[in-house]
């Protein structure tokens, strides 16, 4: 039974696959959704409820499966670090960046985080990032600057007209494009520290409790800051905030870590670039966002370096075998 439930599970069967694909289908979908229902509610409030409550979920998917739970204060530092970054600021800054820019193009520039992960990677472990990989992150500054940027910035510096161009980090940082710059890296130094959390307590566990404690100062801040965040919440409102939390949080993540546990990162980093794509589709289908031609430039040079960084190696290998193959 164990072995036909392996199976199934397979990334090369028709519900594996299907599987395999839904975190991203989630996290691109709950993009739609929290930003449908930021309109009537706060965004801090927002990242707390998409947080704590898919924490608690997901401890108590480990304690079912049981997992440990932390042990020792180093794994709790680590975890608490991992709840400040990966939590509070990641989601802080993603709700935030909600109010002003649309989901679609929030996921491009949220789902850029594995251009800055290579980066660290390679800083931090040595991890080669050879020819491929800085093609793909030269590709992504030029994607990102055309998705964040100003069109008329832009525009001016095609037409020599640079001194059109009035440089206010105030009026750039209005676009909400940039705070989820901010939350992609808040994402990435994160991702970065998954596998020092590891050496000291479950992964599983610990995704749990990061999502608590990260959630509790952003209800803790909501509270001070912030007024009327429930009020004028609807039906519809709370349907897509249990969606983002249940779906697009707990679930999302538990499939997304049962299949790396099965050797399967590389599959999944190789899907990074479709929760941009739900994101985008279902933003204009449901929340009819239009972009304009330079950011549907970016994000298609965008998605193109997140494939470039992701699969550098394969790149690089096929590469190598048909220059082997002309040779011979």
């Amino acid at each position: 039974m164990q072995l036909k439930a392996n199976t199934i599970l397979s990334p090369r069967s028709l519900l594996g696959s299907l599987l395999l694909i839904s975190p991203f289908f989630l996290w691109g979908t709950a993009m739609v959704a929290m930003k449908g229902v930021i309109p009537n509610t706060t965004p801090m409030f927002m990242a707390g409820v998409r947080l704590v409550p898919a924490g608690v979920l997901v401890l108590g998917a480990a304690t079912v499966m049981g997992r440990p739970q932390p042990k020792g204060w180093l794994a709790w530092l680590w975890i608490s670090l991992f709840a400040l970054v990966d939590g509070a600021m990641f989601q802080g800054f993603l709700a935030q960046g909600l109010v002003s820019t649309g989901a679609g193009l929030g996921s491009v520039m949220i789902d850029s985080q594995p251009l800055v992960v290579a980066l660290l990677s390679a800083l931090l472990f040595g991890e080669l990032i050879g020819l491929w990989g800085w093609l793909g992150l030269g590709f992504g500054i030029v994607g990102i600057s055309l998705i964040g940027l100003p069109d008329q910035w832009i525009l001016s510096l095609f037409t020599g007209n640079a001194q059109a161009i009035e440089l206010s980090w105030e009026q750039l940082f209005d676009h909400g494009e940039w705070l989820m710059l901010l939350a992609s890296l808040s994402m990435a130094v994160g991702t970065v520290m998954v596998p020092i959390i590891s050496r000291y307590a479950d992964p599983v566990a610990a995704v749990g409790w990061h999502m608590i404690l990260g959630g509790l100062p952003l209800f803790a801040l909501s509270s001070v800051i912030e007024s009327q965040q429930w009020v004028n919440i609807d039906g519809v409102g709370w349907i897509a905030l249990a969606y983002s939390t249940v779906f697009g949080s707990a679930i999302a993540y538990g499939i997304f870590f049962y299949f790396a546990s099965k050797g399967n990162l590389t599959s999944l980093c190789s899907l990074t670039f479709l929760t941009p794509v739900f994101a985008l589709l279902f933003g204009n289908l449901v929340l009819s966002e239009v972009l304009s031609a330079l950011q549907w430039t970016g994000v298609c040079v965008t998605l193109l370096s997140i494939y470039l960084v992701n699969q550098r190696e394969q790149i690089a290998n096929r590469v190598k075998a048909r220059l082997a193959n002309n040779s011979g």
